[in-house]
């Protein structure tokens, strides 16, 4: 079996080195014209991680990025952002030549320092994506975010001045809004993707609740959901309130009151022996929570039936 190797890149410079790129014309911020990167990383696979953000828009690539396993149904551009620490991998085909095109921007933490954006960039929840969550973009939005890339290179290669960060960081920002909306666009868009998700939360929920995992591990986290799912937990529940409006926690819920109504209505377990069941260590939190979801206390529930 084939060993992994790890490697961390601490700065944009490393990165254009490694690459076998010119050095960078600004130590924090750079834009990559894919097909200028000569490098090939050999037949091995291998991991990166990055000490500042990275966001990719690639057209041509015929490597695998290892991040999830959630098949794609579109064709179009692909851009993925990636956090500074995060891990992912790339694996190439030995027997085929490497190609790539595209963009690439890279943005060291230092280069926010002191502005908005350093506190704001954290609010947009793609840089907690996997890859396999990637945006797809179609020809006209790839377009534009290769317009504001375009822009973002032209300044920084002017004459440096006051004026260039704002100028800069504003751009950025702009970028970042743009990559929101299409990423809620794709929410809606990809529906047959989407809703294979939301049918296997279901079969994960009937499959957890129907065993013994309830009354011996609790209720099932959103991580734990999202992770059998390959998805983040944010992802999922931003899926999950676009589909659906309600959250992954809301959904778990949903799925524990109609296990609970089963087994009010058809034994004769005491409400306490039922909360138990059900994964709670306190029967007064299982009833004030049926209570919330179904404005009946689970006794008034129960003698609905009688």
């Amino acid at each position: 079996m084939t060993s992994r190797k790890l490697l961390r890149i601490k700065t944009i410079s490393e990165y254009h080195q490694v690459m076998g790129l010119p050095k960078p014309e600004h130590p924090l911020i750079s834009v990559i014209n894919l097909e200028s990167v000569k490098h090939n990383p050999g037949d091995n696979p291998f991991s990166l991680v990055f000490d500042f953000y990275s966001i990719s828009l690639k057209r041509d690539f015929n490597a695998k990025i290892k991040y999830g396993q959630q098949e794609y149904d579109f064709d179009e551009g692909i851009m993925f952002f990636i956090s500074p620490g995060q891990v992912f991998g790339i694996e190439v085909n030995k027997d085929v030549e490497l190609k790539r095109s595209g963009w690439l921007l890279l943005i060291h933490p230092d280069f926010l320092w002191n502005t908005q954006l350093a506190k704001s960039i954290k609010k947009y929840e793609y840089f907690n994506y996997s890859v396999h969550e990637a945006l797809f973009l179609s020809e006209k939005e790839e377009i534009t975010i290769t317009g504001m890339l375009q822009n973002i290179e032209q300044e920084y290669h002017s004459n440096i001045d006051k004026f260039s960060q704002d100028v800069i960081i504003a751009q950025l920002e702009l970028l970042l809004t743009y990559a929101d909306r299409f990423y809620h666009r794709q929410f809606i868009t990809r529906k047959i993707s989407n809703h294979k998700i939301l049918d296997r939360l279901e079969d994960i929920l009937t499959e957890y609740f129907k065993g013994d995992d309830l009354s011996q591990k609790g209720l099932p986290t959103v991580q734990h959901v999202a992770g059998k799912l390959n998805v983040s937990p944010n992802y999922l529940s931003e899926l999950l309130k676009v589909l659906t409006g309600q959250s992954t926690q809301q959904h778990i819920h949903d799925k524990l009151i109609e296990k609970a109504k089963e087994k009010l209505s058809t034994t004769d377990l005491s409400v306490s022996e039922i909360a138990y069941e059900l994964g709670f260590e306190h029967p007064q939190s299982f009833s004030k929570l049926f209570k919330t979801k179904t404005s009946l206390s689970p006794l008034e529930f129960r003698h609905s039936f009688n």
